[in-house]
């Protein structure tokens, strides 16, 4: 495993990801859509449940209640006190041994003989009455009981006189309770099955219209990328009326930033033409002079030739990092300034490692060679026999931007831990044996920086210094 793939899927890196993607708009209407449908599903199912279980139980009692009028209106009593009667309820189920529905007419007065059954108590006695519920001005109360196979009964029961001398007669229909809050269950569990597929289909369809919504950012997206990279330098395509004015207005903004830097390094240029002329004259004339004070000017002028030529560079980095479509192949300038320095310093071994794929640097060529190239000088200047230069992609490194790294390593005597800050400094020279300005790190450090980077100077496996360079991957 790679060190860039082990990065890929560290837990950080994971939370980073998981946090980019909670942040981003189609999350939140996704999320906020979801959360309402599921909201208003679970509301809508409460309210259809209790409609359904109210008007489930309505009607259980009204079926006992029109029962108990026919059970009523089928048994007399005679003379003698017998009860009798041929109760028809139309209820097949009241014929079913053990059914759950069951009747039962009982003389509560006394003179009263005999005790009617319906044929579904198959021979068990009807549950008990329960003494403690009141009845209410018609005589009649409800109650739950057991049944005789332990379902739950519902028990209509009214009092009733039947014939003359005031004898009361108990009319019991009892209903199976339990089958229906079976039925109740059932439809509970289908209907919360259909909302369930009606939700995630709701929720699908959702994300769908969402995506189709935002494609052209995603579009516009895409372009900008396209234009960060070089590939396109306008956003190009057909936008909805509401995103035209934003794409109209970024192409005006590249377009004005586009102008800007051409003439700021118009200016550049026509500041370096300005001043060359002149520093040549001075440069020669303090040649001509031939003396000591003729050697100081001559001097002075080439170190004023240096800077100029140093904030230079720096300020067409500083104006190039506001471009948006600028891009440098290193692997092609990593071989190129090796067969330059090669042929330079034949007395040293220069090997170059590059990577397979190609590494593109998000800045300019001419930038990227100052660097390496100051890089490169310095290491030829102290190497004793071999120089090695790399090229590594590091990948996603910080602020979700990738980084590659570019070391030159040397097997010259190096830097000494406490003076690498003191190499960095303008002019700063730690042997004044070797020739140099002294500007070449501090050039490398400068630019470095402009673009966002990292220089970093360690001791190398050779023995030299080695010098590593972090810059961004367009």
């Amino acid at each position: 495993m790679t060190d860039e793939s082990r990065h890929a899927a560290s837990p950080g890196d994971f939370r980073a990801r998981l946090r980019g993607l909670t942040q981003t708009l189609t999350f939140r209407i996704v999320a906020v859509s979801s959360i309402w449908a599921i909201v208003a599903l679970i509301v809508i199912a409460t309210i259809i449940t209790a409609l359904f279980r109210q008007v489930s139980h309505r009607g259980f009692e009204t079926v006992l209640s029109a029962h108990l009028f026919n059970l009523i209106a089928s048994v007399n009593a005679n003379e003698d006190g017998w009860i009798s009667g041929s109760p028809n309820l139309g209820d097949l189920r009241f014929s079913e041994p053990l059914s759950g529905w069951y009747w039962s007419v009982e003389p509560v007065s006394e003179g009263l003989t005999n005790t009617l059954r319906s044929s579904s108590l198959a021979g068990f006695d009807p549950p008990e009455a329960d003494e403690k519920a009141g009845f209410d001005s018609n005589f009649r109360r409800q109650y739950l009981t057991e049944g005789p196979r332990g379902e739950q009964i519902e028990v209509l029961e009214a009092e009733v006189v039947l014939g003359q001398g005031d004898r009361i007669v108990r009319f019991r229909v009892m209903g199976n309770r339990s089958e229906l809050e079976d039925e109740i269950a059932s439809f509970n569990r289908r209907l919360l099955a259909y909302l369930s597929m009606f939700g995630v289909g709701m929720i699908i369809i959702n994300v769908a219209a969402l995506l189709l919504a935002l494609k052209p950012l995603n579009n516009i997206r895409a372009a900008l990328s396209n234009i960060r990279a070089g590939t396109a330098e306008r956003l190009a395509g057909s936008f909805p009326a509401e995103i035209a004015p934003l794409a109209e207005e970024t192409n005006a903004l590249i377009e004005s930033n586009r102008r800007i830097i051409e003439r700021s390094r118009k200016q550049v240029g026509n500041l370096a033409h300005s001043l060359k002329t002149p520093l040549a004259v001075i440069m020669n004339e303090g040649r001509a002079m031939a003396d000591q004070r003729g050697e100081l000017i001559g001097h002075q002028a080439e170190a004023m030739q240096k800077q100029i030529d140093h904030y230079l560079q720096r300020a067409r980095a500083a104006a190039q990092r506001s471009t948006l479509s600028v891009r440098t192949d290193v692997n092609e300038t990593v071989q190129r300034l090796a067969r330059v320095f090669g042929k330079l310093a034949r007395d040293k071994d220069l090997s170059v490692n590059l990577p397979d794929r190609a590494v593109f640097f998000a800045g300019e060529k001419e930038d990227l060679e100052e660097i390496l190239g100051n890089l490169l000088e310095n290491a030829a200047k102290w190497a004793n026999s071999s120089i090695v230069v790399s090229l590594t992609p590091v990948g996603v490194k910080r602020d979700d931007r990738a980084f590659f790294q570019l070391s030159v390593e040397d097997d010259g005597p190096g830097i000494p831990k406490d003076q690498a800050k003191q190499a960095l400094k303008r002019g700063r020279r730690l042997d004044e044996t070797k020739q140099g300005s002294g500007l070449g790190l501090n050039i490398v450090a400068d630019l470095v920086e402009e673009y966002g980077g990292q220089l970093t100077l360690a001791k190398s496996p050779l023995g030299g210094l080695r010098a590593v360079v972090e810059l961004r991957i367009a």
